[in-house]
């Protein structure tokens, strides 16, 4: 089915309201309409009509990236999107036809499944999913909603962080069936690396802060040594789970390098392009041990040039490389990510004494 064809009695709005029908109206899920649980048609669980941008993956912070500071990452790549839009798993016979009942009770309002332009009304549901008429693009339709049956309907599901996407409309196919354990093979079906994608925009990262000697406060010609606690940037892992189908996907970020922009050109790096790399024990940079202050540093800078009313805003960014695993053995790669952070260092000339 496609935007144009909606199938008899489905009607396109670009929302509810402007044909006057009740945005809340018939929603399984919605406690105004609530009706008992069990198998006799009741309205709990994932919601049948819920919002565009409602999914049912599940997602948990495996490791790292716990503090109340932490930050999402932002892609390297400036055209990497995850996927606007699938397909999941939404109800069962039972809710479907509860919908459906009460709809018939009161004609007048819609039954409203807010993807970005594609409702659902009374006619294609009565016609479609009870009496099992095939709709106007010839798909077949399902006698008594398919009770007693093993299995679930599903329908689109559209990207919260991608809903003005023109691609979010590729995802507007009418509810349809798939037995239980069996995921559609069809275009924009959920798949281990949708999940993996859709994880990777909830890591969270700690603060750039790094560790400074001296901290905060620098001597023209004379180094700062810059490094990283290896223990507060451990490697951040976030799962996805789409219950009911067995699919799931662990995206990890393990930082790999950090680097220094001076915040003026009076300055020199070390290294020399500013790209300090993770250590074989995961740290970044070398703690400053006393007698060490002329010596260059595995990551620091040198500031050529004291500073003058303002300090200089120094620009400390964490590549992290992402990977993912998941179901059945499926992995790969997505796009690195960076986290940037920005601290004052104030420099001053060497003072000197003539005796």
């Amino acid at each position: 089915m496609t935007r144009a064809t909606a199938g008899a009695g489905a009607f396109l709005v670009a929302a509810a309201l402007t044909v006057g029908l009740s945005p809340a109206a018939y929603a399984i899920g919605d406690k105004a309409n609530q009706a008992p649980s069990g198998p006799s048609g009741g309205a709990t669980g994932n919601t049948l009509m819920a919002g565009a941008g409602t999914t049912s993956i599940e997602v948990t912070q495996v490791s790292g990236g716990k503090g109340a500071a932490n930050r999402p990452v932002v892609p390297v790549d400036p055209n990497w999107r995850p996927p606007a839009c699938w397909y999941e798993p939404v109800a069962t016979p039972e809710q479907v036809k509860d919908a459906v009942e009460r709809l018939k009770k009161e004609p007048n309002k819609g039954l409203v499944h807010v993807t970005p332009t594609l409702s659902w009304g009374r006619d294609l549901m009565v016609d479609h999913y009870e009496k099992g008429k095939p709709q106007s693009d010839g798909a077949e339709g399902y006698k008594d909603f398919n009770l007693g049956k093993d299995g679930k309907f599903w329908r689109g599901v559209v990207n919260p962080d991608r809903e003005d996407d023109p691609e979010a409309y590729d995802c507007e196919k009418n509810l349809f069936w798939q037995d239980t354990g069996t995921v559609p093979k069809i275009k924009n079906a959920p798949t281990p690396k949708v999940l993996a994608s859709y994880a990777y925009d909830r890591i969270k990262v700690p603060d750039t802060k790094v560790e400074m000697k001296p901290q905060g406060r620098s001597t023209v010609n004379l180094p700062t040594w810059v490094w990283l606690d290896k223990g507060k940037f451990e490697p951040v892992k976030v799962r996805a789970e789409l219950p009911g189908t067995g699919i799931w996907a662990q995206t990890t970020a393990k930082p790999v390098s950090l680097r220094l922009e001076p915040g003026t050109s009076d300055a020199e790096t070390f290294p020399a392009d500013g790209e300090c790399p993770v250590g074989d024990d995961g740290s970044i940079g070398t703690p400053y041990t006393k007698g060490s202050a002329k010596e260059d540093p595995p990551c620091g800078i040198t500031y050529l040039r004291a500073t003058g009313g303002e300090p200089y805003e120094m620009k400390a960014s964490i590549t992290w490389e992402i990977t993912w695993e998941g179901t059945g053995g499926a992995g790969g790669d997505l796009p690195d990510g960076t986290f940037e952070g920005t601290q004052d260092v104030t420099v001053q000339e060497i003072q000197s004494i003539n005796r």
